[in-house]
């Protein structure tokens, strides 16, 4: 009973007053969005008002209209100036957000590392890879190695079987026969 799909229940709004106040908020929204942008607008000139005072060229000579361009000209290298260096900071902290965000899929393990292959390559062919073409000469690995030669174990070589028996009877004999 649990995993069946309950029937959809009925809206309490009828469609026409649904519609009605769909439209309604519509309308609403754009008011505010117009009233919004009118704000920003405003806000800018008022910005700019603040920042750019109105330029006065009547009566100015050419001096002083020389001397205005050349303050006008210092002014636009600064304000450039400060642009570029607000441009860098935004780049650096763009790439800062973007390697975080990278390390969070990271660490959340989303980013699923791919098994490695074993790959079978003679030595040969892995100096050719790694060096290129400066390889030239074959170079033999394997008689390069030390050997290394096994100690042989020493056994008892009894010649007359008489001996052995001589050396195991009595105590010694048996005593030799536990320890080993």
């Amino acid at each position: 009973m649990a995993d069946a799909p309950k029937p959809k229940e009925k809206s309490k709004i009828s469609s026409a007053r649904r519609l009605g106040l769909k439209i309604r908020l519509l309308t609403v929204a754009g008011q505010m969005l117009e009233v919004e942008v009118e704000e920003k607008k405003r806000e800018r000139d008022e910005a700019l008002a603040e920042r750019v005072p109105p330029l006065k060229l009547s009566g100015l000579s050419v001096e002083e209209l020389q001397d205005l361009c050349k303050d006008l000209h210092h002014k636009i290298n600064v304000v450039d100036e400060e642009r570029y260096d607000v441009g860098l900071k935004v780049t650096k902290n763009d790439k800062e957000i973007h390697e975080l965000g990278l390390k969070i899929i990271e660490l959340q393990s989303k980013f699923k590392k791919p098994n490695l292959r074993r790959v079978k390559i003679s030595a040969e062919a892995m100096l050719s890879v790694l060096l290129g073409s400066k390889h030239k000469e074959t170079i033999d690995f394997k008689s390069n190695l030390k050997t290394v030669k096994k100690a042989e174990e020493k056994k008892e070589e009894v010649t007359d079987w008489r001996q052995n028996v001589d050396a195991m009877s009595g105590m010694e004999g048996r005593k030799k026969m536990f320890d080993a």
